[in-house]
């Protein structure tokens, strides 16, 4: 056989075993890749679905009630608090990208400047947004909702105050761990919480009779005991180099970190303001008490599983932007591949 044919088959098998050996690396890379996420993902995916738990599990002992009470726990769960939760949780999706930035580009010191810069732009939204809690009766009423459910909302609305302001803590610390994988106890706190709201719920509202006071009282509790939990775990030396005490750098550049947040906010509450529509517009039906209970029941269950979704994408979204800015840059293709 001439050589040149020899010499031309040799680099073809020379060509396919390139192949082949870059065809198992990049397998053993994505099964690598998809472990990884699995490991941020998993946790986060829980601590999403627990928090949002804790007001599925008010709205099951409000409803041992009448159902006056449990249709007016639903509005204000699913507008006020449905519209709320989505702006906040939006506003604090800012320190995602941005802490995601810092940690690739390696710049672990910023981090808690960036936590306590959206701090302040998520309290001062929380202030912007006590109105809609305060005045929650003669806006339902406005939009046409049931007389009777519209005022005792605006009751319940108004002693729900204090979670608003636990989520302009809670969302910015869940972003700031997410960008460092520090997500497991972050987890256990959020489930914790939804044990002992469980628990509370049923010594005020079932023991103890105390109806829509009991539902709000242990709602506010619980979730400021997980917030207290969240700080501890943040300032107490577990972070040493992301957590280096309050500054005063935390007040600058608040401008463009807030034209993000809003555009981060935006989007997100159009995606759930598609049920507060739907729970709307049943509160316009004749006799609307048993049908807002029912849909809200449903659309509960649909916001359980767009928060399985929403963990996924928090925790797609810090590993992509870290490996962006790091030198894990080949490691991008094969993080989209499994997701």
């Amino acid at each position: 056989m001439p050589r040149e044919i020899m010499e031309g088959r040799e680099c073809d098998d020379d060509d396919e075993n390139v192949v082949g050996w870059q065809k198992m690396k990049m397998r053993e890379r994505s099964r690598h890749e998809w472990k990884k996420m699995w490991e941020i993902a998993g946790p986060t995916i829980l601590a999403s679905v627990s928090e949002f738990s804790i007001g599925f599990v008010t709205c099951a002992f409000v409803g041992h009630l009448e159902d006056l009470e449990l249709a007016a726990v639903s509005l204000v769960q699913n507008v006020i608090e449905g519209f709320v939760y989505g702006f906040m949780l939006g506003m604090g999706s800012a320190l995602e990208t941005i802490s995601g930035q810092a940690v690739g580009a390696g710049r672990y010191n910023m981090l808690g400047i960036y936590l306590q810069r959206s701090f302040i732009v998520t309290g001062c939204t929380a202030l912007c947004l006590t109105p809609a809690y305060i005045f929650a009766s003669p806006l339902l009423k406005l939009i046409h909702q049931n007389n009777e459910i519209s005022e005792l909302a605006g009751k319940y609305s108004v002693m729900i105050i204090p979670q608003l302001f636990a989520y302009a803590i809670n969302f910015p610390i869940q972003k700031f761990l997410q960008s460092q994988s520090k997500v497991w106890v972050l987890t256990m706190i959020s489930v914790s919480a939804l044990a002992f709201h469980a628990l509370l719920n049923w010594i005020l509202i079932t023991k103890l009779n105390q109806g829509l006071v009991g539902a709000a009282i242990a709602g506010n509790v619980s979730w400021w005991l997980m917030v207290s939990a969240q700080i501890i775990y943040v300032t107490s030396g577990w972070f040493p180099v992301a957590w280096t005490g309050f500054s005063s750098l935390a007040f600058k550049s608040l401008a463009s970190f807030v034209k993000l947040s809003l555009a981060s906010a935006i989007m997100l509450c159009l995606e759930l303001w598609n049920y507060t529509t739907i729970i709307l517009m049943v509160g316009w039906l004749t006799n609307p008490k048993i049908a807002v209970d029912a849909i809200s029941i449903c659309t509960n269950l649909q916001l359980w599983t767009l928060m399985i979704a929403l963990g996924f994408n928090a925790s797609i979204r810090c590993q992509l932007v870290s490996q962006l800015l790091s030198q894990a840059q080949k490691h991008v293709h094969c993080l989209l591949l499994c997701f």
